[in-house]
C-alpha cells in the first residue's frame, strides 16, 4: 500500500521514483497481480499519469491495458479507467495552455502521437471487435469512454477503422444504438463518433441511412427544439449532411421517404426577427445548407427535379420565400436564404412562376425580383448578397423562355411603366452605373435574360435609350459599344464584352447590327493588335472572340463586312497565329477554370469577379470552331457552303418524302381499316345470301311437292258433284282450322314426351346394364311395357301426320272451290274425303286419351322403380365402402404379421449365434401332435 500511496500523492521517504519508473511498476503490478483490487488500483493509477506522461503509458502500458479489457470483463470499474486511460494516450486534444509560439509545435507532436498510438492499436482488427462488443454493454462507466475512445481512433486513422468496422458482423447497428440511450451524455458522443463513422464513405453512409438514422435524427431535432435547439440540433444536421452530399441513393431515400415534408417547420419564422443567438443562426445555416444538397446542380437532373417538385408541394420553397421577404433577418442568413431558393427554382418552371409572383411587403408591393435586383445593383451591400442575388436570377432564367421575355419586355418601349420601377431599368441603370461590379452583374444578368433564345436577342435589338438632353436615343447595342470603347475599368470591360458575345452568337442579325457601325471593328482589331500589359490580355481574348463570332455567324448581308473580308482584315492587321493566339488568353486565364466548375459565382473578392459559369461553356463551343472559320480559305468556304447547301436540299428531299411516307401511311392504315370492315360486312351478307338460298330451296321443294300432288289428284277425279261444297259454310271450316291447329299441339306435346321417356329409359338401361344379371330389381316387363308404348305412340303419331296433311290438302282445294263461280265433280268427292276424315280423328282423339292413361299408369310405374333402384345404388355404395375398410385393416394385419415374424425370425437366429437351442415351430408341431396322442391313449 506504501507504493500505491507514493503513486497516488501520499509522501514517502527517500527518493522519488521518475515517471517511467512509476509506469514501469505499475504495468508489472497491472501483469503480475492476481487480486482483482490490485490490478483495478493500478490501472487507476495509469489513468492518473496518461495525460502528463502520455508518451510513457502509451508504450509501456497499451498492451497491459488491451488485455485488462480481455480478461477482467466482468468488472465495469477496471474497464472504465482502462478505457480513459486507453483514450488519454490517443486523443490529440491539448487541453492545458500553452505559449502561442509553443501551441504550434506541440499540437503537432501530439497529433503524431496520437496517430502512432492509434496505428498501433488497430494493427490487430480484433481490438476494434473487442471495442464494439463493450459498446453493448450498459453501464454507463464502460459505454462513454469506449464511445470517446472509438471517436478519437476514427479522428486519427479515419479510413483504417471505418474499413475494420464494415467488416465487422452487426458493426454499424451497434454504433447506431447510441443513438437510442437515454442517457444525453452518451447519444450526444454518438452523434460525433457517427459523424465521424460516415465521413467520406458512401458504404457506411447507406447502412447508417437504412439503419432508421433519417427518423431518428428528425426526431432529435424536434426535441431540441429544430432552430431553436442547442449544439446537440447542429451535430444532427452535421451528420445528415454527411448521409446525404454526394451520396444520391441516400437522396433518394431520404425524398421517397417523404423527409423533405418535415423539413418545414424548421424555417417558420416570426414578425421580430431580432437578437437570433449564435447558435440559431449555426443551426439555420446548416439547415439551409441541408435543403441545397437535395436540388444541388451536380445531382442528376431528374434527382434534382423530383426534388424540387416536392418542396413546392409541401410549401417548404413559399416558407423560404417568406424569410427572403422577411425584416431583421441576418445577413449571412439572408444570403444563404437567397442561394438556397436559387437552387430550388433552376430549371424548375414550376417553381420559376411561383418565385415570379412572389411580392415584397412593401406599399406599393413590388415583385421579390425587383427588390433583389435593386439589392445587387447597390455598392453599399455586402459584396456575398450581391453575388447570392445574382445567382437567383440566373437560376430565374434557366431554362426559362417566359421569365427571359417578361424580364427583356421591361426594356421595350412598348410596356415601359414610368411610375413603377422594373427588373430592365435597374439592369440598364446597372450596366452604365460609376461602379465596375454593377456594370459586370448587370451585364451577366442580361447575358442570362438573352441564353438561348433567339427571339429575345432580335427583341433586345428594339431598345431605345435616352442618353442626355437635345440629343436622340442611341440603340441598347451601341451604347454598350460606346463605353467599351470608352476605356473603362477591366471588369466593366469584360462584363460588356461578354454580354456582347451571348447578344450576337447564333443570331446573324444582331451580327448585322453590330457590324453596321463603322467603329466597331477597328476598334476590336486594333485592341488586339496591341501589345498591352498582363491585365489587357484577357480583354484582347475576349476582342477576337467577338470578332470571331462576327466572322463565324456572319450572313454576308453587308458588303464591306463579309466572312472574306474580316478574315482579309485580320491576316493584314493582326495575323491569323497572332488571333488565335489571343483567342486562347481566355481559356488560360486562371479564373477561367475556377468559373467553369459550378454555376453559383463564388469569388474571394470582387476584383476576381471576371468570368461567367454560362459563358465558360459558351466559349468552350465557339472557340474551336472560330479557330477552323479564320484558317480556311474563300476556296474552302465556298465548298463549305456548297456542301451545306447540298445537305440542307438532301435533307430538304428527305424532309418531303419523310411526310410523303407519313401521308401514306396514314392512307394504308386508312384503307387497312375500310378493308377489315368491309371483309366483315362481305362475311356478313354471305351468310346472309346462303340461309336466303336454303330457304329459297325449301319452298321450291315444298312446290314442287303440291304440284306433283294435285296432278295426281286432278287425274283420278275426273267427275264428281260441285253442290255440296257450296253448301259448306265458313264456320265449318274455321272450326276445321281450329280443330288442326290443337292437333298440332297434341302432336307437339306427345313428340317432346316421348323424347322424354326415351331418354328415361336408355338411363334405366344403362343403370340395368351397369347393375349386371345379379344386382339390382328385375325390371324386363317395365321395359317391354315402355318399348310397347313407344311403338304405339310412334304410330299414332304418324297417323296423325298423314291425316293432317290429308286434311290440309282438302282445306285448300275447298277455298279454291268456295271461290269458283262453277261446281265442279271434284268437290263433291273432297266432302266426302272430309267426312271421313272427321270421323278417323274422332277416333284418333279417343285412342290418345286411352294413351294418356296409359302413360299416366308408366310413369307412376317408372318412378317406384326409379326410387328403388337408388335405394339400391345407395345400399350397394355403402357395401362397397365397407369392403373396401376391410380390405385395408386385412392388408394392415397382413403388414404387422409380417413384421412380427420377421422380429421372431432374427431374434431366434441371435439366439442360435449366441449358443442356445431354439425349437423351430415345425418341431413345437411336432411335440404338440405327441403330446396329444399321450393324452389320447390316457384317456383310453
Amino acid at each position: 500500500m506504501n507504493f500505491f500511496r507514493g503513486v497516488m500523492g501520499g509522501q514517502a521517504a527517500g527518493p522519488q521514483p521518475s515517471g517511467a519508473e512509476t509506469i514501469q511498476k505499475l504495468c508489472d503490478r497491472v501483469a503480475s497481480s492476481t487480486l482483482l483490487e490490485d490490478r483495478r488500483d493500478a490501472v487507476r493509477a495509469l489513468k492518473s499519469l496518461s495525460k502528463k506522461y502520455r508518451m510513457e503509458v502509451g508504450t509501456q502500458a497499451m498492451d497491459h491495458l488491451i488485455n485488462i479489457l480481455q480478461t477482467d470483463r466482468s468488472d465495469s470499474e477496471i474497464l472504465g479507467y482502462a478505457l480513459d486511460t486507453l483514450y488519454n494516450i490517443i486523443c490529440n486534444d491539448e487541453e492545458e495552455e500553452q505559449d502561442e509560439s509553443e501551441d504550434e509545435n506541440a499540437q503537432k507532436q501530439a497529433d503524431d502521437l496520437g496517430a502512432q498510438f492509434t496505428e498501433t492499436f488497430i494493427q490487430d482488427p480484433e481490438h476494434i471487435m473487442l471495442l464494439l462488443t463493450l459498446l453493448e454493454e450498459f453501464d454507463f462507466h464502460v459505454r462513454w469512454p469506449g464511445v470517446k475512445l472509438l471517436t478519437a481512433l476514427l479522428k486519427n486513422q479515419g479510413v483504417q477503422v471505418q474499413g475494420i468496422i464494415l467488416v465487422s458482423p452487426m458493426g454499424v447497428s451497434r454504433l447506431m444504438d447510441l443513438l437510442a440511450d437515454s442517457r444525453e451524455v452518451i447519444r450526444n458522443d454518438g452523434l460525433l463518433l457517427l459523424q465521424q463513422l460516415t465521413k467520406s464513405n458512401a458504404a457506411i453512409q447507406k447502412i447508417v441511412a437504412f439503419e432508421n438514422a433519417f427518423e431518428r435524427l428528425l426526431d432529435i431535432i424536434t426535441e431540441e427544439g429544430s432552430s431553436d435547439g442547442g449544439i446537440v440540433v447542429e451535430d444532427c444536421l452535421l451528420l445528415l449532411l454527411n448521409l446525404l452530399k454526394n451520396n444520391s441513393s441516400n437522396q433518394n431515400f431520404f425524398k421517397e421517404g417523404s423527409y423533405i415534408q418535415r423539413m418545414k417547420p424548421w424555417f417558420e419564422v416570426g414578425d421580430d426577427n431580432s437578437g437570433w443567438s449564435a447558435q440559431k443562426v449555426t443551426n439555420l445555416h446548416l439547415m439551409l445548407q441541408l435543403v441545397r444538397v437535395m436540388v444541388s446542380p451536380v445531382n442528376s437532373p431528374g434527382a434534382t427535379a423530383s426534388c424540387q417538385k416536392s418542396m413546392y408541394q409541401c410549401g417548404l420553397l413559399q416558407q423560404l420565400c417568406t424569410i427572403l421577404m422577411a425584416t431583421g433577418v441576418p445577413a449571412d442568413i439572408l444570403t444563404e436564404t437567397i442561394n438556397t431558393v436559387s437552387e430550388v427554382i433552376r430549371g424548375s418552371q414550376v417553381n420559376q412562376d411561383y418565385f415570379a409572383s412572389v411580392n415584397a411587403p412593401s406599399n406599393p408591393p413590388r415583385p421579390a425580383i425587383v427588390v433583389l435586383l435593386m439589392s445587387m445593383v447597390n455598392e453599399r451591400q455586402p459584396f456575398v448578397l450581391r453575388c447570392a442575388v445574382l445567382y437567383c436570377f440566373q437560376c430565374f432564367l434557366y431554362k426559362n423562355q417566359k421569365g427571359q421575355g417578361e424580364i427583356v419586355a421591361t426594356l421595350l418601349p412598348s410596356t415601359i411603366d414610368a411610375n413603377s420601377i422594373s427588373a430592365g431599368q435597374l439592369l440598364c441603370g446597372g450596366l452604365f452605373s460609376a461602379d465596375s461590379l454593377s456594370n459586370w452583374c448587370a451585364a451577366v444578368a442580361l447575358a442570362h435574360a438573352l441564353q438561348d433564345n433567339l427571339t429575345q436577342k432580335e427583341q433586345l435589338l428594339r431598345v431605345q435609350l435616352a442618353t442626355s438632353l437635345g440629343k436622340p436615343p442611341v440603340s441598347l447595342l451601341q451604347q454598350c459599344t460606346n463605353i467599351l470603347s470608352q476605356g473603362s475599368k477591366v471588369q466593366t470591360r469584360v462584363g460588356l464584352l461578354m454580354l456582347l458575345c451571348t447578344w450576337i452568337s447564333n443570331c446573324p442579325i444582331a451580327v448585322t447590327h453590330f457590324l453596321h457601325n463603322q467603329d466597331n471593328v477597328p476598334f476590336l482589331t486594333a485592341q488586339i493588335s496591341e501589345n498591352l500589359g498582363e491585365d489587357e490580355r484577357l480583354v484582347q481574348g475576349l476582342c477576337a472572340l467577338l470578332l470571331g463570332i462576327c466572322i463565324y455567324y456572319n450572313d454576308n448581308s453587308l458588303e464591306n463586312y463579309t466572312k472574306e473580308k474580316l478574315k482579309q482584315l485580320i491576316e493584314k492587321r493582326i495575323g491569323k497565329e497572332n488571333f488565335v493566339e489571343k483567342l486562347g488568353f481566355i481559356t488560360k486565364h486562371e479564373l477561367y477554370s475556377r468559373a467553369a466548375l459550378k454555376p453559383q459565382p463564388v469569388f474571394p473578392s470582387p476584383e476576381q469577379m471576371l468570368f461567367d459559369h454560362e459563358f465558360t461553356k459558351l466559349v468552350k463551343e465557339l472557340e474551336g470552331v472560330i479557330t477552323k472559320a479564320v484558317h480556311k480559305s474563300s476556296e474552302e468556304e465556298k465548298k463549305e457552303e456548297e456542301v451545306k447547301k447540298t445537305l440542307e436540299q438532301h435533307d430538304n428531299i428527305v424532309t418531303q418524302y419523310k411526310e410523303l411516307i407519313r401521308e401514306q401511311d396514314a392512307q394504308i392504315q386508312e384503307l387497312k381499316e375500310q378493308v377489315a370492315s368491309m371483309t366483315t360486312q362481305n362475311e356478313q351478307m354471305q351468310t346472309t345470301i346462303t340461309q336466303q338460298l336454303s330457304q329459297i330451296q325449301q319452298h321450291k321443294d315444298q312446290y314442287n311437292i303440291l304440284k306433283l300432288k294435285l296432278g295426281k289428284e286432278s287425274q283420278s277425279n275426273n267427275q264428281g258433284d260441285s253442290s255440296q261444297v257450296n253448301g259448306l259454310q265458313t264456320e265449318e271450316l274455321s272450326q276445321l282450322r281450329e280443330e288442326m291447329e290443337e292437333l298440332q299441339k297434341q302432336h307437339t306435346l306427345l313428340q317432346t314426351q316421348l323424347s322424354e321417356k326415351d331418354a328415361l329409359i336408355n338411363n334405366l338401361s344403362a343403370a340395368q346394364t351397369a347393375e349386371g344379371p345379379t344386382g339390382g330389381l328385375d325390371n324386363t316387363e317395365l321395359l317391354q311395357e315402355l318399348e310397347a308404348f313407344k311403338r304405339q305412340v310412334q304410330s299414332q303419331s304418324s297417323e296423325i301426320s298423314q291425316l293432317k296433311t290429308e286434311k290440309q290438302e282438302l282445306l285448300k282445294r275447298v277455298e279454291a272451290g268456295s271461290s269458283a263461280t262453277e261446281p265442279t265433280s271434284d268437290n263433291s268427292v273432297d266432302v266426302t274425303k272430309m267426312a271421313d276424315l272427321e270421323s278417323r280423328l274422332a277416333a284418333q282423339t279417343s285412342q290418345m286419351e286411352k294413351l294418356k292413361e296409359s302413360r299416366a299408369e308408366l310413369e307412376q310405374k317408372m318412378a317406384s322403380a326409379t326410387s328403388t333402384v337408388a335405394i339400391l345404388q345407395t345400399e350397394k355404395a355403402k357395401l362397397q365402402t365397407e369392403v373396401q375398410d376391410s380390405k385395408k385393416e386385412q392388408d394392415d394385419l397382413l403388414m404387422l404379421l409380417a413384421d412380427q415374424d420377421q422380429k421372431i425370425h432374427s431374434l431366434k437366429q441371435r439366439l442360435k449365434d449366441l449358443g442356445e437351442t431354439v425349437e423351430d415351430e415345425d418341431d413345437i408341431d411336432a411335440r404338440d401332435q405327441t403330446d396329444d396322442d399321450e393324452e389320447d391313449e390316457d384317456e383310453d
